[in-house]
Formats: structure tokens, sequence, C-alpha cells
């Protein structure tokens, strides 16, 4: 069995309309609109973000965790105007790397556009690609419809025997590579 790779540079990923890249300084008010934005957090138990400096903070703790491959957290950009619109992220990754666990959110005016469909098909496909990746799970609040959608409509099957262990009201749903 080969492990999967370290990677030298953090990888940027295109689509159609997307760039993902990695996080930089100036995302630092988009982060803090994503992470304490209402409608974003409403279906995720995490503190939200109260300033511009615990965000500075949270993006150089990212580019920490992107460097040295403990997980990869990219930033959504328009490619028409480079301006941060969602994160997306492989995250929770185990110790053997065959598994990784997919975390994403997006400003509520990009929702419904298939922006975070893009993004997903691209994170999916180097996880499985690039990383060498077997599995690669998400979880989200059963009352979250649209998480539901997205993941459904790329592959991932509900693990409907299955808990997230202190949070009752997530849904565990996988993907496994071909």
């Amino acid at each position: 069995m080969s492990s999967s790779p370290t990677l030298k540079t953090f990888p940027t990923l295109t689509s159609e309309r997307l760039i993902l890249r990695n996080v930089l300084e100036s995302d630092a008010l988009a982060i803090l609109n994503l992470r304490s934005n209402e409608l974003v957090t409403q279906y995720i138990d995490r503190t939200k973000m109260k300033s511009e400096k615990e965000a500075l903070k949270f993006i150089f703790d990212r580019k920490k965790d992107n460097a040295e491959n403990t997980l990869f957290y990219w930033g959504i950009t328009l490619k028409t105007t480079e301006k941060l619109i969602g994160t997306v992220c492989l995250w929770n990754i185990s110790d053997d790397r065959k598994y990784a666990e997919i975390g994403y959110d997006l400003i509520p005016e990009y929702h419904h556009k298939g922006y975070m469909n893009e993004a997903i098909i691209n994170v999916v496909e180097f996880g499985f690609k690039e990383t060498n990746f077997t599995t690669i799970e998400a979880f989200t609040s059963f009352k979250n419809k649209s998480s539901i959608k997205l993941l459904e409509k790329n592959n991932f099957k509900l693990q409907k025997d299955r808990r997230d262990e202190g949070f009752p009201n997530n849904r565990i749903y996988t993907l496994k590579s071909n």
C-alpha cells in the first residue's frame, strides 16, 4: 500500500468559475463574515468568530496546517473577481492518510448557484487522485436540507446506522473511491 504523498506546495484547484487557493491575510473580513454569519453557522456547533484579529489567527493557523499537510483548507474565489466567497476543506485526516472529512461553507449571497458543487467536485477528485484517500465523509445536520442535497448530488451515501457522537442532529455521509 502506498501512503499519500506529502505535497511541497499547497495545491490550487480550478473549475469553470472558481479558483480554490490557500487562504490569505487579505481574506480576513470574508473569513470573519463566514464564521460569524447566522445563516452560515445555523447548523454548525462552533463558536462564532468575533473579530478580524481572530480571523487573521485562524488564517495563519490554516496556512500552517496546509504547509504541514495536516489538512487541506481552500478559500473559494470567483475567477472573475478573486473575491473569497467560501471555504472547503479536507480535514480530520486519519493517521494512515486513507480517510478525510470534508467541510464547507459559503457566503449566503452565493448559495444555490452551483458554486459549492463545483468546489466539492474538485476537492473530492483531489482527495481520491492526488492524496489517495479511500473514504471521504461529511457530517451535516439532518435539518440542513441544502447540504444533504449537495452531498447526495455528489454520490455521498447516508450511513443510517452511524451517529456523530455528541452531535445528535448530525448525520454521516460517506463517499468511497472507485
